[in-house]
C-alpha cells in the first residue's frame, strides 16, 4: 500500500476518522466514530454533477475545485484549528477518490500525517457485509420467543444488566417489530446504517459465550435483518416465554401507552391490517382507538391478530421452537421480568 493510504483493517490506528462526503451521504451511513467534514455539501455536489453531465469534466472540476478549496479552508479555520502537530487523521469519501484525496493532500501539506482510506466508504461497506457473514454463523445464539406482549425486549435488557451478551435488533432498527411498532420520537435508520450498527455489536461478542436475541421476522419495520444473521437465528436453540394473557395485556397497555396520544396514527396503523381482517373488524378497532380504549383494542389484537400470527410464524421459521424451554409467568412487571432473565441464565448453568 502506498504512503498516505490505509485500509479498513487499519481503522483503529488513527486519532480521528474524517468523512469528507456530503451530510446526506453521512446520514445514510458512516464509519462508527467518524466526524463529517464535507468538501462539498449536498447542494454543491448536485451542482458539480449537473455541470459534469451537461457541460464537461473540466468545467465541473474547475467550479468544484473552488468549492472544495473553500470548504477545506473553513474546516482548517474551525474544527481543525486546534489539532496538535502529531494528530493523525484518516480521511474517506465514497470510493477513495478526489474528495478525500484533496482533503488528505491539504492536511499533509499542513504537516499532519493524514491518510486516505483505500476504496473509501465502499470498502468499509464491503467489510460490514463480510463481517456479518463471518460472525453470525459462528456465535452461540439463544433466541427468546414469545407472542407479542411477552416483554421480550425488556427481558433482553434485564439479561444484559445481569452480564449476559444480548443483541437488541429492535433498538438498532428503532422499531418494536409489530404492526404498531413505529416509535413516536425516533425515525428508523437507513438499511446500511442498521447493518453497520449490527456489525459493530457482533464484533464485540465473545464467541465462547451465548448471545441472546429476540425472535424476529426478516423485516423489522422498514429494515431487513441481514440474511446470514436471520438464518443463524432460525437454526439456534429457543427459549419460549409463556405469559398469561392478563399479564401480556397489562404490559402492552403500559408499553404502548403513547399510542393513545395520536389517534390518527394509530388508526392508520390499524388500516394496515385491512388485508388480514374484515372491514367490520377494522372499523370496530378504529372506533376503539378513537375512544382511547387501549385495553379493549389490545385485547382484540392479541386474540385475533398477534396470537394466530405467532403460532404460524414461530413453528414455521424457528427450527428450535418445538423443543424450546418454556418459561411460564403471570408477572411482566419489573420484578417478574428480572425473574425471567435469571431463570433464563440458570438454564445455561
Amino acid at each position: 500500500m502506498q504512503k498516505g493510504v490505509a485500509t479498513v483493517a487499519q481503522l483503529s490506528g488513527f486519532d480521528e476518522i474524517i468523512d469528507a462526503r456530503t451530510p446526506a451521504e453521512f446520514a445514510e451511513d458512516h464509519i462508527p466514530g467518524a466526524v463529517n467534514l464535507p468538501v462539498l455539501d449536498n447542494e454543491q455536489r448536485i451542482v458539480v454533477g449537473t455541470i459534469y453531465k451537461q457541460q464537461s469534466a473540466f468545467e465541473a472540476r474547475r467550479i468544484g475545485g473552488a468549492m472544495v478549496a473553500e470548504n477545506i479552508a473553513r474546516h482548517l479555520q474551525t474544527y481543525l484549528k486546534d489539532k496538535p502537530r502529531h494528530w493523525r487523521p484518516l480521511v474517506y469519501c465514497w470510493r477513495g477518490g478526489q474528495r478525500s484525496g484533496s482533503f488528505t493532500t491539504w492536511l499533509r501539506l499542513v504537516g499532519w500525517d493524514a491518510c486516505q482510506l483505500h476504496g473509501g466508504y465502499k470498502s468499509f461497506r464491503h467489510h460490514v457485509i463480510d463481517e456479518i457473514a463471518r460472525l453470525a454463523p459462528a456465535l452461540q445464539w439463544r433466541v427468546v420467543c414469545g407472542p407479542t406482549g411477552s416483554a421480550k425486549t425488556r427481558v433482553l435488557e434485564a439479561l444484559e444488566r445481569l452480564g449476559a451478551q444480548t443483541l437488541d435488533l429492535e433498538a438498532f432498527a428503532a422499531h418494536k417489530g409489530s404492526v404498531l411498532g413505529a416509535l413516536p420520537d425516533r425515525p428508523q435508520p437507513p438499511q446500511k446504517r442498521f447493518e453497520t450498527l449490527v456489525c459493530g455489536r457482533l464484533q464485540g461478542f465473545d464467541p465462547a459465550r451465548p448471545v441472546y436475541v429476540e425472535a424476529e421476522s426478516r423485516k423489522i419495520g422498514l429494515v431487513f435483518v441481514p440474511e446470514p444473521l436471520i438464518l443463524a437465528m432460525r437454526r439456534a436453540p429457543c427459549l419460549a416465554i409463556e405469559a398469561t394473557r392478563a399479564a401480556r395485556l397489562d404490559f402492552l397497555v403500559r408499553d404502548y401507552a403513547y399510542l393513545g396520544d395520536d389517534v390518527a396514527l394509530l388508526q392508520r396503523n390499524i388500516d394496515r391490517l385491512a388485508e388480514l381482517q374484515s372491514r367490520e373488524t377494522i372499523a370496530a378497532w378504529k372506533a376503539l382507538a378513537q375512544q382511547h380504549a387501549l385495553p379493549e383494542l389490545f385485547g382484540e389484537l392479541i386474540d385475533r391478530h398477534y396470537d394466530p400470527l405467532y403460532r404460524r410464524s414461530q413453528n414455521g421459521n424457528y427450527a428450535g421452537f418445538a423443543d424450546a424451554a418454556r418459561l411460564e409467568t403471570s408477572d411482566l412487571g419489573a420484578a417478574g421480568i428480572e425473574a425471567l432473565a435469571r431463570r433464563i441464565l440458570a438454564l445455561e448453568a
